[in-house]
């Protein structure tokens, strides 16, 4: 795997233990190792822009946030696919239907309308702090990105029923963030290889949630973690160790990438 250009990585699960919300050691030294070996490492997540957590020792040369809708290096954006604003106001009125609040999430901002226990929670799964906005109206006049909101795998339909161009992306089953249906991690990640001109090939990630199947597909080698969604398993090249296992150290020792 000496050909390996481009390492992407989602989070939650992945890069950050979900039961100590913190990274390993062994999952900093491979970062450094893979950057002194010329690897490029980027962050592809779900999170906001500016949820992404700053990881001590390592810096990161490209992000893939909002599931894809927004991508950006230290430098520049790569790619931007906003929602329109008929579809926000759609996406928001099948919400209501269902008596869900959302979260609206812009470039620099998130925004809620409302609290309940689900939303709450998947705040909580990226330590943020879930409030109301008082000016929720305002950040709809800015570009939005991604809607999260708590719900159940029947309900996902419903959300973006007369919607243009809107998609589900799940990684957790009490919430979803609904983006728009032609970005997703895995359009991100062809943004990113054709900016630094790197083949699919060249390519591989680590990821543990619904939402990474796209990236999967991809790159060249998905590798799921051991902790990952049934789902992603069956469609991973390689099934490593769980996160709390520093599975992304193994795997990249017993592949000769460090």
């Amino acid at each position: 795997m000496n050909h390996i250009k481009i390492a992407f990585f989602d989070i939650d699960g992945t890069l950050v233990n979900p039961l100590t919300k913190k990274v390993s050691e062994k999952t900093i030294e491979t970062l450094q190792k893979l950057k002194s070996k010329g690897v490029i490492l980027c962050i592809a997540t779900g999170r906001t822009a500016m949820a992404v957590p700053k990881f001590e020792g390592i810096e990161f040369d490209a992000y893939l946030t909002f599931n894809g809708s927004y991508c950006f290096t230290n430098e520049k954006v790569i790619h931007s696919t906003p929602f329109s604003d008929s579809d926000v106001k759609i996406i928001l009125q099948n919400a209501e239907k269902i008596n869900r609040p959302v979260s609206v999430a812009t470039a620099d901002r998130l925004a809620a309308n409302g609290i309940d226990q689900d939303l709450r929670d998947y705040y909580e799964l990226a330590e943020l702090t879930l409030e109301v906005a008082d000016d929720f109206e305002d950040s709809l006049k800015e570009e939005v990105f991604q809607i999260m909101l708590g719900c159940r795998e029947h309900e996902h339909a419903g959300l973006v029923e007369g919607t243009e161009n809107a998609k589900v992306a799940i990684s957790w089953d009490r919430a979803v963030d609904i983006i728009p249906a032609n970005s997703g991690k895995g359009s991100g990640i062809q943004k990113i290889l054709e900016y630094f001109n790197i083949t699919k090939e060249e390519s591989l990630a680590f990821g543990d949630g619904q939402n990474d199947i796209e990236m999967f597909e991809a790159v060249g080698h998905g590798i799921a973690m051991g902790n990952a969604a049934e789902k992603l398993k069956k469609v991973a090249d390689t099934i490593c160790k769980t996160c709390a296992e520093d599975g992304i150290y193994h795997y990249c020792l017993d592949n000769a990438l460090i």
